[in-house]
């Protein structure tokens, strides 16, 4: 099951951000086989971080919402929230290998 999370940041929380980066930066890496990429979002190049998008291979919902929620980001109140939505593509793009 693919799925995409897109997170926004809460407001005043950017020091959460420049703290605990490197741990943010090691779960990512631990949880590859299942967040198959995530990044952050600006609104233009050179911005501060707007909030961030993953790309989850997991089995079921509950899995990435698990991931979610254990993520150092999550759990020290530099998320203002998240939606997860189911990722379908066209047939004609073939395989997508991300």
């Amino acid at each position: 099951m693919r799925l995409v999370a897109i997170f926004k940041d809460a407001t005043g929380a950017e020091w959460i951000r420049e703290r605990h980066s490197d741990e943010h930066l090691a779960f990512l890496e631990t949880n590859k086989d299942k967040i198959a990429i995530g990044g952050s979002l600006r609104q233009y190049p050179g911005a501060t971080p707007y909030g961030g998008l993953w790309v989850f291979n997991v089995s079921a919902k509950e899995e990435a919402v698990a991931l979610i929620e254990a993520d150092p980001y999550y759990r020290l109140g530099l998320r203002a929230g998240y939606e997860l939505l189911l990722w379908g593509k066209p047939e004609f793009f073939g395989v997508v290998e991300l």
